[in-house]
């Protein structure tokens, strides 16, 4: 078992309140913070709109591969949620990264990490919708 799948399984004590519906439509609703942000850092802070630009990429990449409503069915939701944690961490270290962590840009990116966490906390990664879906995707897949 790999170290996203063990943090996976550890959120199954959280009620599972987000569906894959739901979770997509907050995934892009992610990603329109990210560019939105961008947009107010541009020019102001080039380190923070970069580190905006790539989380919203990000989000927005892992979404429209998603096999959930508003995706194009490649990856499996389960796979999502480890991106998921991915995309969490590299929104709560980018700043450090890119050089502006004691900076105030900071903080909209460690929130909405947080915020990340939280959803995948609730999200029921293996709800019966999801394994239908999987099972779907992989039947169009060999056809």
């Amino acid at each position: 078992m790999s170290f996203l799948d063990r943090i996976l399984d550890r959120t199954q004590r959280l009620p599972k309140v987000v569906d894959p519906a739901t979770h997509s439509v907050l995934d892009y609703l992610t990603t329109s913070y990210f560019f939105v942000l961008a947009g107010i850092y541009w020019g102001r802070n080039n380190r923070a709109a970069a580190a905006a630009l790539i989380n919203g990429g990000m989000v927005l990449g892992l979404s429209m591969l998603t096999d959930y409503p508003g995706g194009l069915k490649k990856i499996p939701f389960r796979e999502h949620g480890k991106g998921d944690i991915m995309q969490a961490i590299t929104a709560a270290g980018a700043p450090s990264l890119f050089g502006f962590g004691d900076e105030p840009a900071a903080l909209p990116f460690r929130l909405q990490a947080l915020d990340e966490a939280i959803v995948i906390g609730i999200t029921d990664f293996d709800s019966d919708l999801a394994h239908q879906q999987a099972l779907e995707s992989q039947r169009e897949s060999a056809a």
